[in-house]
């Protein structure tokens, strides 16, 4: 039985994935020198549409890493000599945190229980912060920071960097890029691809950030600092041999998405979470882990279960559905589906007549 992924990642890949692997090893993708100009075209044509599907402002910069996980320690060795701040209310912003307390920096929280969001009227952030994090979809609770809250804090905090997560997120979210600095995501959630890319956006204040550290002979990191890394992009190159098969794959199927149009995948993913939003209200068995619907995800939707929630999972892989499980503390007590580009409205409308049918 061929099974559909709904794990919140690695995730299905896109429905148009599979031929451009077929593509890329026709043409021998794999085994191209990223010093050559097939690769120069490759890299050109991925951070255009990536661009172009994610509206960038001008002076905007994408750059490639192995994993969104390696551009939180890039973002420390970059982009802040002694304070941060970040909003914690999951497992990834904390870790996020964790790993700015490793670099001995002043790393500030503002925390709030899993399933809820840092409401801005509630911080405290100190003039001399450098930086702030926040996490716009927390993937271990489905937890989402409404787009308003990110225009409230840059309008208060003109001065600090703002770092944005849209790992499982982009580019379904509207988001006004011009109001963060930087920004990133790792492509095997909402792009349906295999997971081994991180795409790192940032704009020419945080390379002047980074640039400031240098100067001052402190470390910045080697292959993959942030200016080692800028001489090389806009040469359509990279400082290391990168992921060329995934950043070709990232490329067409960025452009996929700009063929259909963001706006229809936008209406999509809506219908597509309002579906399941609906079979969790009216599941005995289940119900939404967020109670405040605006703080719901519409990419990553989790369900507490009153049962072991691998019944759940077990049920619906008898129908060739794999769902994830709860993260972390919550492996038992909670089910997570992605609700990504790739996934039809069809098979989402299956899981949940599955979910009333047998968890009423």
């Amino acid at each position: 039985m061929k099974k559909i992924y709904f794990t919140p990642g690695p995730s299905q890949l896109y429905f148009t994935a599979e031929e451009h692997i077929k593509n890329a090893l026709k043409e021998s993708v794999p085994s191209i020198s990223h010093r050559s100009k097939a690769y120069e075209s490759i890299h050109q044509a991925a951070v255009e549409s990536i661009k172009q599907l994610l509206q960038l402002p001008e002076g905007y910069h994408v750059l490639f890493t192995g994993s969104a996980t390696e551009i939180w320690e890039r973002t420390i060795q970059n982009l802040v000599s002694y304070e941060s701040f970040h909003f914690v209310n999951g497992s990834f912003s904390g870790r996020f945190h964790e790993i700015a307390e490793n670099y001995q920096i002043n790393a500030i929280t503002k925390k709030v229980a899993e399933g809820q969001v840092v409401k801005p009227e509630e911080v405290l952030i100190p003039e001399s912060t450098e930086l702030i994090s926040i996490t716009q979809n927390e993937t271990s609770t489905g937890a989402a920071q409404p787009l308003e809250d990110i225009k409230t804090i840059r309008s208060a905090f003109e001065k600090p960097i703002i770092s944005l997560d849209v790992v499982s997120s982009a580019p379904y979210i509207p988001l006004d890029y011009s109001l963060v600095d930087t920004a990133y995501f790792s492509v095997q959630k909402c792009f349906g691809l295999p997971a081994g890319l991180g795409v790192w956006i940032v704009n020419e204040k945080c390379i002047a950030k980074s640039e400031e550290k240098m100067n001052k002979n402190k470390i910045i990191g080697s292959y993959h600092s942030l200016p080692s890394m800028i001489e090389k992009s806009v040469k359509n190159q990279t400082s290391e041999t990168p992921n060329v098969l995934g950043i070709y794959l990232l490329g067409k199927v960025a452009n996929d998405m700009l063929t259909k149009g963001i706006e229809q995948i936008r209406r999509e993913t809506e219908y597509k979470a309002a579906v399941l939003y609906q079979a969790f209200e009216e599941c005995g068995q289940l119900s939404p882990f967020i109670k405040e619907e605006k703080y719901r995800s519409k990419t990553t939707l989790v369900a507490e279960t009153k049962c072991d929630s691998s019944e759940v999972i077990n049920l619906l892989s008898q129908k060739g559905i794999v769902l994830g499980s709860g993260y972390g503390k919550f492996k038992k007590e909670h089910i997570r589906i992605a609700n990504f580009p790739t996934h039809s409205k069809e098979s989402v409308e299956l899981i949940a007549d599955e979910l009333v049918r047998n968890f009423k």
